[in-house]
């Protein structure tokens, strides 16, 4: 789209109704504090199919606690500068992680102990509305775990793990039935980028907490299914139900 960086009306609609749609629906997001029509016009293809039209422009202010994402380290990372990395990742821990003590020698760590789960949770809450973000990369993760950047975003219909909202998303690589893989890559991008930060011990333990992931995923996705199948107690066949009743409604 030329990188214009511009929106046009219908996308900062669907932004405003969604990001108030999560946040009533208990998914940590930001919120859209007000809409303002634009008399700019904006040239887009919306459906990426070489028929480009010009539409109205408009502007979104934005609502969340915070806006760094784990691309706001990576980026410091790639480029070598460790101290203004150090400095901004202190600044996040002390204004956003108030339960880890800024004298711990192992603050870093457990801050990453911290996005690890709470990204598990956050995707798990997804999944358990059918929503697709459409596109997953570590500049819209946020280190807060709150869900940003509202673009090519939708909702199941039906239970679909091929269901892809973004039209130019070829390889279907942000399909909503791989956010959760997805979300594991950009945390191990995060890993990468603390890994200057942390000494050899602490290297070794960040890898194991990496490694739980998959478990916090699921443990919360089974969680969130069973309250909504209203399952109580623990069945060794819950699992089974639950994806069960999910093949059938994509075969419906």
């Amino acid at each position: 789209r030329n990188g214009d960086g511009r929106a046009v009306l219908r996308s900062s609609v669907r932004e405003f109704l969604c990001s108030e749609a999560m946040y009533y629906l208990g998914i940590p997001t930001s919120r859209a504090a007000s809409l303002v029509v634009s008399d700019d016009e904006v040239w887009r293809d919306q459906f990426y199919n070489g028929n480009i039209k010009k539409e109205r422009g408009a502007i979104v202010l934005r609502l969340a606690k915070s806006w760094f994402r784990i691309g706001s380290l990576e980026i410091l990372a790639y480029s070598g500068e460790l101290d203004l990395q150090r400095r901004l990742l202190d600044f996040i821990i002390q204004e956003h992680f108030p339960a880890i003590a800024m004298n711990d020698s192992n603050r870093y760590l457990e801050f990453f102990s911290t996005v690890v789960s709470e990204t598990a949770n956050l995707i798990a809450l997804w999944m358990s509305v059918g929503f697709a973000h459409g596109v997953c990369n570590t500049d819209n993760f946020s280190l807060l775990s709150i869900t940003i950047d509202y673009g090519p975003f939708g909702f199941m219909d039906s239970y679909d793990p091929n269901f892809v909202p973004n039209t130019s998303d070829d390889e279907k690589r942000y399909r909503i039935g791989n956010q959760a893989n997805v979300g594991l890559f950009n945390l191990s991008k995060l890993l990468q980028a603390l890994k200057p930060l942390l000494n050899p011990r602490q290297n070794q333990l960040a890898s194991r907490i990496l490694e739980e992931y998959g478990e916090h995923y699921y443990r919360r996705f089974t969680e969130l299914f069973k309250t909504k199948l209203g399952l109580l107690g623990e069945n060794e066949d819950d699992n089974y139900l639950i994806a069960f009743l999910l093949k059938v409604s994509l075969l419906c």
